[in-house]
């Protein structure tokens, strides 16, 4: 498992990550999402080993983590660092034995994660030479290419075409079932929502709200859709009802300080009801909030 305990980083007087606290645990995927500049990719560099801690630590097995343990890591950083006027498998093969791994072991694992990504055809072609969506199935194949014990990537999903998204959240998926703890930054919730066991939401550089999409969703207080036979607007004047949204005679609200029962009982008096239903927020809706 990696853990991240009260980690610290401070840029001179800013704090960009301020005491941050979450775990990974083995064979689950774990979403890491917030706006720009909430933190996620500093904390991600630190857990790696690329920037300095500053306070807390990285935890890795229920020990502080090491040089020789992140080694064993498969990492994509925001910056991708691979070279661009390099035959591909040749990088391939030298991350790979950088690693550890022989010579032939090394080709023949490069070789197959370009088959998988659809680019076997351009083992040999530069880095350069294809379009920024290949480039980034090749950063992928990196950071995967010595069958590392856990992954931290940065964004990987960006750029990526819907199929390609599709190979790739089968690939972390197979890692997951072999036990690797995934922690991945993405600005798609809808797609973290569909893949993760696990968010962790960070906002200035804090974490404002982790755990999975249910815990998430049930956390809140409850809402309710109520779609009557006009206009909805009289519910902003009800006392005891919280109004999110109003669009005619649509309305989602909580209900603090009253019933369901009360508030069907003012809407039949008004005219009719179509629909007084539970709902419960997106993690889309959760997000906003948290980082509002």
């Amino acid at each position: 498992m990696l853990e991240v305990a009260r980690l610290v980083r401070r840029f001179g007087e800013k704090v960009a990550v301020d005491e941050v606290s979450f775990t990974v645990p083995e064979g689950e995927l774990s979403g890491f999402v917030g706006g720009n500049g909430a933190g996620k990719t500093t904390t991600m560099r630190m857990i790696m080993g690329v920037l300095g801690i500053h306070g807390g630590e990285v935890r890795w097995a229920g020990r502080a983590v090491t040089a020789g343990d992140r080694r064993k890591f498969g990492y994509m950083p925001e910056e991708r660092g691979l070279y661009p006027k390099q035959p591909i498998v040749d990088q391939l093969v030298y991350l790979a034995r950088l690693r550890g791994m022989s010579a032939a072991a090394a080709v023949s694992r490069a070789d197959g994660l370009l088959e998988r990504f659809e680019l076997s055809g351009r083992r040999k072609d530069k880095l350069e030479s294809l379009s920024l969506g290949n480039q980034q199935r090749v950063q992928i194949a990196a950071a995967v290419i010595a069958e590392p014990v856990a992954l931290v990537l940065d964004e990987p999903f960006s750029g990526l075409d819907p199929v390609a998204v599709d190979s790739m959240a089968e690939l972390l998926k197979e890692y997951a079932a072999q036990g690797v703890p995934i922690l991945f930054s993405s600005h798609q919730l809808d797609l973290v929502e569909r893949l993760c066991d696990r968010l962790i939401i960070l906002a200035d550089g804090r974490v404002v709200a982790q755990g999975s999409a249910a815990e998430l969703t049930e956390s809140g207080p409850a809402r309710y859709r109520l779609v009557l036979g006009a206009d909805a607007q009289w519910l902003r004047a009800l006392a005891g009802v919280e109004v999110i949204e109003i669009d005619g005679a649509t309305a989602i609200v909580e209900l603090p300080d009253t019933t369901t029962d009360k508030v069907l009982t003012e809407a039949l008096s008004r005219g009719s009801v179509r629909e007084l239903a539970e709902v419960r927020p997106s993690v889309s809706d959760i997000y906003r909030e948290a980082v509002a």
